[in-house]
């Protein structure tokens, strides 16, 4: 756990990082594979992250017999006010009849219900990336020729399921499995704001006055590796739209472009400036608005309020041939934002598909985009 390290803030604190569901349960696969195959119990297991770090975690109620072993993993979210902190992720180990690695939810761990996801319809919760994580730290035990069945499951899930947005998204049963990176990031609210600030004076410094705004690190690197923004312009913001919008403004920043998904840049189309799900949602609302506007028939707009992710609206709207919605939508977002900061930025607004995929933008976006070294992604 010392491994991770910790964050700290402007004013010198320190706040303790932690680590993910989707570390726990690669870390209890592993050992309960180990135990399996080895016909032992052990006490702690190593385990690496998709970050490029390797952790060492206390393995709890190992239990193993002739045909099975099983652990559990404790939950530690470091100094991040997480609602799965110090839960217990459990995996259990079997030996399959068929070759390699067969990964299952079982207790707590929700099913998807619905379209739209990255998992398709009765797939247990486990998302992509925890998912690999959990075959990368198994594949040096499983041998050619061998099947392993791993079984995932948290005892608490179905209970903590409630304090979620898990039924809104179509995941019953329990929660999900999640993590891109491996690491809990601290994420009080003040804290990130401080530190969302300091990238702005830094990007001024290395010679920009236009910059490009995005949501989130997937956003930042697709920004970047995608569209070929230059890196010292493009800055994070996480969900605090208007607090960067107004923060740049007062850095005297020429002008701002706001790059990212459709599911947060949506909402600042219907001037939603904090984009945390818990603070507003109403993403399905403002594109089905739009397209209508654009002319969308009733039974698309149906079937826009039902998608129960805004990457699923975007695929309803390409195949009714309604591309025009999200250049619409790049228009009002750029207009609620510069009405936001009173005039004092010009703003462009370009939406990305989760693969980072262009789907639509604005005049404004164009120009500075072309401003930025970026041209060709407008064409």
């Amino acid at each position: 756990m010392e491994a991770l390290g910790s964050h700290q803030l402007p004013d010198g604190r320190l706040l303790r990082r932690g680590f993910t569901t989707g570390t726990c349960a690669a870390a209890a696969a592993r050992a309960a594979a180990w135990m399996l195959i080895n016909k032992k119990t052990i006490k702690r297991v190593k385990i690496d992250i998709p970050a490029g770090i390797q952790l060492e975690l206390d393995v709890l109620t190992p239990e193993s017999g002739s045909f099975f072993a099983s652990c559990g993993i404790k939950k530690d979210a470091g100094d991040d006010p997480d609602i799965t902190n110090g839960i217990v992720v459990m995996a259990r180990a079997e030996y399959f009849s068929q070759e390699g690695i067969h990964l299952e939810g079982g207790e707590g761990v929700g099913r998807v219900t619905k379209p739209g996801l990255s998992l398709p319809v009765g797939a247990s919760a486990i998302n992509p990336v925890p998912r690999e994580q959990i075959k990368n730290a198994l594949e040096d035990l499983v041998s050619k020729g061998e099947g392993l069945k791993i079984t995932i499951s948290v005892p608490e899930g179905e209970k903590l399921a409630g304090k979620t947005l898990n039924s809104s998204l179509g995941i019953e049963g329990g929660i999900s499995i999640l993590g891109t990176s491996g690491i809990v990031e601290p994420m009080s609210e003040e804290s990130i704001k401080e530190s969302l600030v300091l990238q702005i004076p830094v990007a001024l410094e290395e010679g920009f006055n236009s910059l490009v705004l995005t949501p989130g690190r997937r956003g930042q690197r697709q920004a970047v590796e995608v569209l070929g923004f230059p890196a010292p312009s493009v800055i994070q913001m996480s969900n605090f739209v208007g607090f960067m919008l107004s923060t740049c403004a007062g850095y005297k920043v020429k002008e701002v472009l706001l790059c990212g998904s459709l599911g947060k840049l949506s909402k600042v189309a219907g001037g939603i400036f904090h984009t945390h799900s818990k603070i507003a949602d109403g993403r399905r609302e403002i594109i089905a608005a739009n397209s209508a506007l654009e002319g969308a028939s009733q039974e698309t707009i149906n079937q826009i309020m039902e998608s129960v992710t805004a990457e699923g609206t975007a695929k309803i709207l390409q195949e009714k041939g309604l591309e025009r919605v999200f250049y619409r939508l790049a228009e009002r977002a750029s207009f609620r934002a510069e009405k936001h900061v009173q005039g004092n930025l010009k703003v462009g607004t370009i939406f990305l598909s989760y693969e980072g995929k262009v789907l639509g933008f604005d005049q404004k976006a164009q120009k500075m985009g072309g401003g930025l070294g970026c041209p060709k992604i407008f064409q």
